[in-house]
């Protein structure tokens, strides 16, 4: 069993993680999900590939800017041509959202086709959905001639659930659909709930990503707020997985052969008030999410560090709280431990997750870092936090 360090101060997380070190249980919930496929569009460009290439440290292109965008640096997808990879036919009355989200999904479901008889469903993150979709919408009710005068066939593109359910109706998918919003937290929760899912047997195989668009609404929001630290761009992008109970038949969990690209064994969610209890509060409740979720992954002890993958670096104040919760758990961190994609793709916000987990495969799969495991953390502005643990392909 790959072993983890785990220190810091003693609570009931130490004590279970001493009590696991000693040779007792795990805590309930370490089930296996294989990440057979994946569908990436980012600023690095399209695919998981372009997350480990040299095109992971350039810039990319910014979105088509008409005066209307705010005085902040924007890295939008690089190469994604949404009528190339999706057809013409209906594209038109689709937001950017929708086209990332479907388009990432197609590519993912391609990547690891369905087996015979799998109920297939999405489990997607968001912030609120496309922004500019709702922007222009609402805008219509104040300068159209009535409110009730609003183009009706764009009010589809206003909800939440827009992308996920276009999505599964363009895919022909039936399974489980759902849309989970958590602002910074939105692709983990999605990882959570599409974790509980296949392991409670409601669905075979699940689409689970996170996606976030970039609109001049979206970016005059995060200018006003100031919470992008001085410097940092905002970003956009969809990263799309495909999980399987890993405990399912086969040698590598799956019927449809080749081993997976990695394996999630736990996803954890948690929340601190940050006023009533101030950053400290915050990033010590981050600290017990990620010893819980290595307690249910089974790896403890002090022979390996992890792959740290921090989410916070383009904000304002919480890279500070998060790189304090993580050397309350993992003590002093190397450079070499710590994969940051911020500067490379942006603040991705509810994609973040997602996006990250998918530089980790793609790091993985070009046989970079001698890692066994990577911890995701991730910090929202609310309080809430989150850790996931994956671990690495054995061939890799």
């Amino acid at each position: 069993m790959t072993t983890l360090a785990v220190t810091g101060p003693t609570d009931a997380a130490t004590g279970a993680a001493a009590a696991v070190a000693a040779g007792a249980a795990p805590l309930p919930g370490a089930v296996p999900l294989d990440i057979v496929g994946a569908g990436v569009f980012s600023a690095a460009g399209p695919g998981l590939a372009a997350l480990a290439g040299p095109g992971v440290a350039s810039a990319g292109a910014a979105p088509d800017a008409d005066g209307s965008w705010p005085p902040l640096p924007v890295l939008g997808v690089t190469g994604f041509d949404a009528e190339a990879v999706l057809g013409r036919k209906g594209l038109r009355g689709l937001s950017r959202t929708d086209r990332l989200a479907m388009a990432a999904c197609l590519a993912a479901a391609t990547a690891a086709p369905a087996d015979a008889g799998e109920r297939t469903g999405i489990v997607l993150g968001t912030d609120v959905g496309s922004t500019a979709a709702q922007a222009d919408f609402f805008r219509d009710t104040f300068t159209r001639e009535r409110p009730y005068l609003v183009n009706p066939s764009a009010f589809p593109g206003t909800l939440m659930n827009s992308a996920a359910g276009r999505t599964a109706i363009r895919l022909g998918l039936t399974g489980l659909n759902a849309t989970v919003s958590g602002g910074a937290l939105a692709s983990l929760h999605a990882l959570r709930y599409a974790r509980n899912a296949l392991v409670n047997g409601h669905a075979d195989r699940l689409l689970v990503g996170g996606v976030e668009e970039a609109s001049a609404a979206g970016a005059w929001a995060w200018h006003r707020a100031g919470a992008l630290r001085p410097g940092a761009a905002l970003g956009e992008g969809c990263a799309v997985l495909v999980l399987r109970d890993g405990t399912r038949g086969g040698t590598d969990g799956h019927a449809g052969g080749g081993e997976p690209l990695g394996r999630l064994l736990a996803c954890e969610t948690g929340y601190a008030d940050p006023v009533a209890e101030g950053p400290l509060g915050v990033a010590g409740r981050l600290a017990e999410c990620v010893r819980t979720a290595l307690l249910r992954s089974g790896l403890t002890g002090d022979d390996e560090r992890p792959l740290v993958v921090p989410g916070a670096g383009a904000r304002r104040g919480w890279a500070a709280v998060e790189l304090r919760a993580l050397r309350e758990v993992f003590g002093p961190l190397s450079a070499s431990r710590v994969l940051r994609v911020d500067g490379a793709l942006g603040e991705t916000h509810a994609a973040s997750g997602a996006l990250r987990l998918a530089a980790v495969l793609a790091r993985w799969q070009a046989g970079a870092g001698d890692e066994r495991a990577a911890v995701l953390t991730a910090v929202g502005q609310d309080g809430s936090v989150g850790a996931a643990v994956v671990t690495r392909p054995a061939h890799s």
